[in-house]
């Protein structure tokens, strides 16, 4: 059980600032039982999140048909065999790790701190690492205690399913962050309109469209009351950080030292990585070829040099990665509501302002006009929109779709991807592997 002695130790003692604060480094906090201002210990759950950027990036467009691979043995993300395990330490073991200390920390605040806002902004970013361990591995170890050492070896370490996880922790945090978070994002912290949005994503991913819609309904529709709307262009988004499309991203600052001591998730899609120097996948050029006078195009891709400039590089790596934002939460509305029965109007209407930002009109209702034509649109639109924001792989997962988009037979064993192995020895075998692996 060694290794969650110093995932505990990590959380409780390191400690980094956040949004406004991110150059500073604060001194080391003192042990739980002497704090009272649990500040710190909540930066350290927002600053543990850097460790899984990078990674999220990697697993969500270059496991799909977005990027690829070109150097042994990485390829293995395109081949959906067992060989992933061969890169444990550059992104599945980070990641575990880094999310798993955030997790720690969110504890101690949930536990000891008295400040309610605190306590949502910890409630949210628990769900948040959760949501992002499900994704990837499935069945997780739960922890939400924050933990005396003597009492660490007693710990049951066993993977639980992944609908208990959603249900006995994402689902429940969630709601106690929006009922105790204000509507607005001050500095980049966590808000309840990103709590909404989150859990309104969370039912899709488990699809449940039902109790999707009244959570997604609220984020799209208190989205101006939150001071978030859609920017006029497009590519701003992604130049300008904590801009007011951004509903919640992961600070990033070149100054700022984080886990994850490798490259980052923009270096990787403009090809700066030499695993990969021209990763653009032509699946993608072809699904822009089929939407003509999209100015996205330009924003996500380069044909000539065969990667993404997604990310311009003016003023260093300094780019925030985005979890939420506007787009993304109304494509899911919009697809909630489609899955709900409602009507092609009702629907089709929401993707008008996205259509329209891009350069396209909006699509013929009397044309686009069956649920499944309809679900086929918004599925289109969402790889345009979000492409290179870690999102692909996961949607076609979600959707049931990766075979027909990829066009291979894929074992369902790699829908997931393996647990870092340094985990299950640590464990003593009690956390077990993925099927597959």
């Amino acid at each position: 059980m060694k290794h969650i002695y110093i995932l505990f130790l990590g959380s409780l003692f390191l400690t980094l600032s956040c949004s406004t604060d991110l150059d500073e480094s604060p001194p080391n906090i003192a042990s739980s039982d002497s704090l009272t201002d649990f500040e710190g210990v909540l930066n350290a759950a927002y600053y543990y999140q850097l460790g899984a950027v990078t990674p999220m990036a990697v697993m969500g467009d270059f496991r799909a048909d977005n990027a690829l691979m070109l150097e042994s043995p990485y390829t293995e993300f395109d081949t959906y065999g067992p060989g992933l395990t061969a890169m444990e330490d550059q992104y599945f073991g980070p990641f575990y790790t880094a999310l798993y200390r955030s997790v720690l920390s969110a504890n101690n605040v949930i536990e000891n701190s008295t400040n309610t806002s605190q306590i949502g902004e910890a409630k949210f970013l628990r769900a948040l690492s959760y949501f992002k361990l499900v994704q990837v591995f499935g069945d997780v170890t739960i922890i939400l205690t924050s933990p005396d050492i003597g009492d660490i070896p007693t710990f049951d370490l066993t993977r639980q399913p992944a609908a208990e996880v959603y249900n006995n922790v994402i689902i429940p945090d969630l709601q106690d962050a929006i009922s105790l978070l204000n509507i607005t994002n001050t500095n980049g912290r966590a808000s309840k309109l990103a709590a909404q949005s989150l859990l309104g994503k969370v039912y899709v991913h488990m699809g449940n469209f039902g109790s999707a819609q009244p959570h997604l309904a609220d984020a799209v529709n208190g989205a101006a009351a939150g001071d978030v709307s859609l920017l006029e262009n497009y590519a701003d988004i992604f130049v300008t950080d904590l801009n007011s499309e951004i509903i919640f991203a992961t600070q990033i600052s070149s100054s700022v030292e984080d886990e994850y001591g490798f490259s980052d998730f923009w270096s990787w899609y403009l090809g700066n990585d030499t695993k990969s120097p021209r990763p653009l996948d032509a699946s993608l050029i072809a699904a822009f070829d089929a939407s003509p006078g999209d100015l996205r195009r330009a924003v996500n891709i380069d044909e000539v040099n065969a990667r993404s400039p997604k990310y311009p590089q003016v003023g260093g790596p300094d780019h925030d990665w985005i979890e939420l934002r506007l787009a993304d939460v109304i494509l899911l509305y919009a697809e909630t509501l489609n899955e709900n029965g409602a009507s092609p109007e009702n629907v089709l209407d929401l993707l008008d302002p996205i259509r329209t930002r891009a350069g396209l009109a909006p699509l013929d209702h009397t044309v686009i006009n069956t649920q499944a034509l309809i679900r086929q649109a918004i599925y289109d639109e969402r790889r345009l929109e979000l492409a290179f924001e870690g999102q692909r792989w996961f949607d076609l997962v979600r959707t049931g779709t990766a075979e027909a988009e990829i066009g291979e037979t894929i074992n369902p064993n790699y829908y997931l991807f393996p647990i870092p192995i340094s985990e299950i020895l640590a464990s003593d075998g009690v956390i077990t592997q993925n099927p597959g692996y």
